[in-house]
This record gives structure tokens, sequence and C-alpha cells, in this order.
């Protein structure tokens, strides 16, 4: 029961800065394409920061909210991703390469947001305001959880954004024989999280989340008493 309890307090706590953290990724790849040339994800109703567009029941839903509640310590989760046409960019290669990054760089933002967040809740809310510690909480889990999108979306497997970063790079036959990776791509990826292979990956992800909080709170005139 008591661990049904903790799983339900965390799901409360992170389902929100979840949701944003892969909305915004995504408002933000159509964005830049936009910027481009590409008006794709515009017409097709896509760039907008409303979350029903971009739901995907499994990715967006049923397995973020599952591993939350298994306390499986490590949340993957997607959302549906917004149409981008590389044809109709102003310069492929360099619209190729911004628009990919673009989601990642939206998350690395969010996360640096969220940790000023974090500090001015921590410095000027009452102790005795009743929701300062799940807002804390909120915070502390979308610095986290942005960090590791925007680490986990560079990975150089297709179709994350790495891959395409890499593929402004390539030549057009190299291309072709670097997305024949795309079918092996969801086992591989299942076989990181799995064998926790990701977490290895992953952890300057961490170290940087904890720098992020760590200058925030000396912004605020906190100190080291955040105990990270």
């Amino acid at each position: 029961m008591q661990d049904f309890q903790q799983s339900m307090q965390m799901l409360t706590i992170s389902f929100m800065p979840l949701m944003i953290a892969m909305i915004f990724h995504e408002y933000a790849h159509g964005f830049v394409a936009k910027r481009w040339g590409d008006k794709t994800a515009e017409e097709q109703g896509r760039l907008t920061l409303n979350p029903l567009p971009h739901v995907d029941p499994l990715g967006t839903v049923i397995l973020p909210v599952g591993m939350m509640l298994m306390g499986t310590g490590f949340v993957f989760g997607w959302a549906k991703p917004v149409p981008i046409d590389p044809r109709r960019f102003k310069k492929y290669r360099p619209g190729l390469f911004w628009v990919s990054f673009a989601g990642p760089a939206m998350n690395i933002l969010l996360a640096l947001f969220s940790a000023l967040i974090f500090a001015a809740i921590l410095r000027f809310v009452p102790a005795d305001f009743s929701l300062k510690e799940p807002l804390v909480g909120m915070a502390h889990y979308s610095v986290g959880i942005n960090l590791v999108l925007a680490a986990f979306n560079l990975l150089p497997i297709p179709p994350l954004d790495g891959s395409k970063i890499i593929q402004s790079r390539l030549s057009p036959q190299a291309t072709i024989k670097y997305e024949s990776m795309a079918r092996f791509s969801f086992v591989i990826i299942m076989g990181l999280i799995f064998t926790g292979a990701i977490r290895v990956l992953l952890y300057p992800a961490q170290v940087v989340g904890d720098w992020m909080l760590l200058g925030a709170a000396n912004l605020f005139g906190l100190g080291g008493s955040l105990g990270l």
C-alpha cells in the first residue's frame, strides 16, 4: 500500500513536467522548421502548445505512467512527432541541423528555467505554504527529465534527433545506409533501457542538472544548502 502511495505521489509530481517537456520539444521542431521555410507542422495544426494534437496514447500516457507506477527509476516516453518536410527548407543541410537540434535545445532551456523556478520557490515561498513541497518537487523533476530527454534525443540512433544532426553532414548515399538502421532502433533503445545501460549514457545529464540547481541556488543566495 505504501509503495502504491509513493508511486501515485511520484506520478502527481512528475507527469505534468514530463508532458510539458515532450510538448515543447515537438513545438520547437515545428517552430524552427517554419523559420527555415517548412510550414508542414502549421498546416497540419501541429504548431501549437495545446497538448492534445501532440499526444501519442502509448508514448505520452501509457508507457510513462506505467513506468512511474512500477517505480522503474527511469521514465521513457514520446509525443507524436511533428511533421517535417526537409524538401521545403530554404537550405537543406543547415535547416535539417537546426530543426533537429531545436527539440533538445528547448529541453535544455526548460531545464535551466526549471532550476531557476526551483531556487526561487525555496527562497521566496513561505515554508507553511501547503503547495510548496510539491511545487519544489515538480521543478526539481523538470530539471532532470528535460535534460534526460535532451540527452536521449541526441543519441545517434535513427530516427532520434541525434541521427538527423549527423545526417545533415552525410552524403545522400550515406544517409540511406544510415537510415537503414532504423528497423533495429526500437530493439536497441529497449535494450539500453532494460539492461540499465541507458543510465550510463545519460549520466552527464544528471551531472549538468546538479550544476544547474547549484548555480540557481547560489544565484538566489541559498548557498550549498540543497544537499545535492
